[in-house]
């Protein structure tokens, strides 16, 4: 097991996922951790506040996890935005999906590391995924998923951008969002880069039975059409 690293504390912990095995999961100890000394996070554009948030584990990403417990993958390229501590992209790759988890935190690949050598997984595709910078060499992807990635003002302009550049001619977008602010604004970026919209009600709670309210957006473009 990969040594607890310097400059910031950690725990370890069990994350249900809905019809299939438990994940273990290393995650940052709370969200007053910060350890930033060669400035590699600021130079991605994350401020001491964002720091942690990679690091923790959201409601919505175990809602997304349960998801991609069940989800038809196929033979689909699957990328994972703003994956964090990755708990969807695991679920995919342990479904044997063809999964790339990608992030602009400079951490989150070793997170990532740990936790697929705690569940005992081989390697799992990662690449910086930065939303308001080019990606060189990410590609372009059949589905892409994503959790809780709508929480600041400028988001919507950026990662529907990003979207929209690393989308397969025909492709699906899965958005577990937590009813945040931004919501209506991403959807008339999306729908400007022509993706249609279903949003479905989520308000079953969480395995430890807290409360939880919030919407999958599936976003589609050219599906019709291939179809």
């Amino acid at each position: 097991m990969p040594h607890t690293p310097l400059g910031y504390q950690i725990k370890t912990q069990e994350v249900a996922v809905a019809g299939g095995l438990d994940l273990n999961i290393r995650s940052l100890l709370d969200i007053q951790q910060y350890f930033d000394p060669l400035g590699e996070a600021e130079n991605a554009g994350i401020s001491p506040a964002c720091w942690p948030l990679f690091g923790q584990i959201w409601p919505s990403a175990q809602k997304l996890a349960d998801l991609m417990q069940v989800y038809v993958l196929g033979e689909r390229r699957i990328l994972e935005i703003g994956c964090g501590l990755a708990l969807a992209s695991m679920v995919v790759h342990r479904r044997n999906g063809n999964i790339t988890a990608s992030d602009c935190h400079p951490l989150t690949e070793t997170f990532l590391k740990a936790n697929l050598q705690l569940n005992t997984l081989p390697g799992l595709k990662y690449s910086t995924g930065n939303w308001e910078r080019t990606n060189t060499g990410l590609g372009q992807f059949d589905l892409i998923i994503g959790s809780d990635v709508l929480y600041e003002r400028n988001q919507p302009v950026a990662l529907s951008a990003f979207i929209s550049r690393h989308s397969a001619a025909h492709a699906e977008v899965l958005i577990i969002d937590p009813n945040r602010g931004n919501r209506s604004a991403f959807n008339r970026q999306m729908a400007g880069h022509g993706f249609s919209l279903r949003e479905t009600l989520i308000n079953t709670p969480l395995h430890d039975g807290r409360a939880y309210k919030g919407r999958l957006l599936r976003y589609e473009r050219g599906l019709a059409a291939q179809l």
